[in-house]
């Protein structure tokens, strides 16, 4: 009995030790190590890849979507769409923003509906509707041929903060009214904010929204 127990209690006493020094090195050591590495290499995308505006403000991140609406009015369930700034993909998982003052994220996720849900296609027809009306201005018309499908779609995470080169352009004469800017300096401005393929052929040519809106902020700020 008594070789028995004192066989335990070493068995016990070395398992205490292994966990000891397992979450030692496992639990303390290790992550520190990984932080510090990133910290040192990759500083922006180990915090989250965070974007600042002039003043050095954090607005948001380069890797999540944002909204930009008007403020929610009395009886309304849905805010419309501040139309001065450039518009992101639909979701209902984005928190609303004016570049940036009450970002809150509410839930992502993708619709989960097949191309052939009669709900889907009404909701694409309907967005493709409220595309055409939102980017016609007096001077220039916009065709629903020419809205591309990620206006009207969104993205499998819901939190896509990147629209295409193309949705971008189309809303170029909107903006440039709304913020009397002129065509040619929004059209500049979405050029100079549009990033090519990763490595020259992975993905798609792509726009932040948000650092195509702080940077129409700086403009207008600028021209005012």
């Amino acid at each position: 009995m008594n070789n028995s127990a004192a066989n335990t209690g070493r068995v016990l006493w070395a398992g205490l030790r292994a966990l000891l020094v397992l979450t030692v090195v496992c639990g303390v050591l290790y992550p520190l190590v990984v932080t510090g590495i990133a910290q040192v290499a990759f500083p922006g995308r180990a915090n989250g890849s965070e974007i600042e505006d002039a003043s050095g403000k954090v607005v948001g991140s380069a890797l999540i979507g944002q909204r930009y609406d008007l403020p929610l009015k009395e009886g309304e369930e849905t805010a419309a769409p501040d139309l001065k700034w450039f518009q992101p993909r639909p979701s209902n998982g984005l928190g609303t923003n004016s570049v940036n003052t009450r970002y809150a994220i509410i839930l992502s996720g993708a619709t989960n509906r097949s191309g052939d849900n009669e709900e889907l296609i009404q909701w694409v027809t309907d967005a493709k509707a409220a595309v055409v009306r939102d980017n016609s201005t007096a001077g220039h018309t916009v065709k629903p041929s020419d809205v591309p499908a990620d206006a009207v779609t969104s993205s499998g995470s819901g939190l896509d903060p990147h629209i295409s080169p193309e949705y971008a352009k189309l809303q170029v004469h909107r903006v440039a009214e709304r913020n009397r800017l002129t065509v040619a300096q929004v059209d500049r401005l979405v050029a100079d904010h549009t990033d090519d393929r990763i490595l020259g052929f992975v993905g798609e040519p792509r726009v932040n929204v948000l650092e195509l809106n702080l940077a129409l902020r700086e403009l207008v700020a600028g021209e005012g």
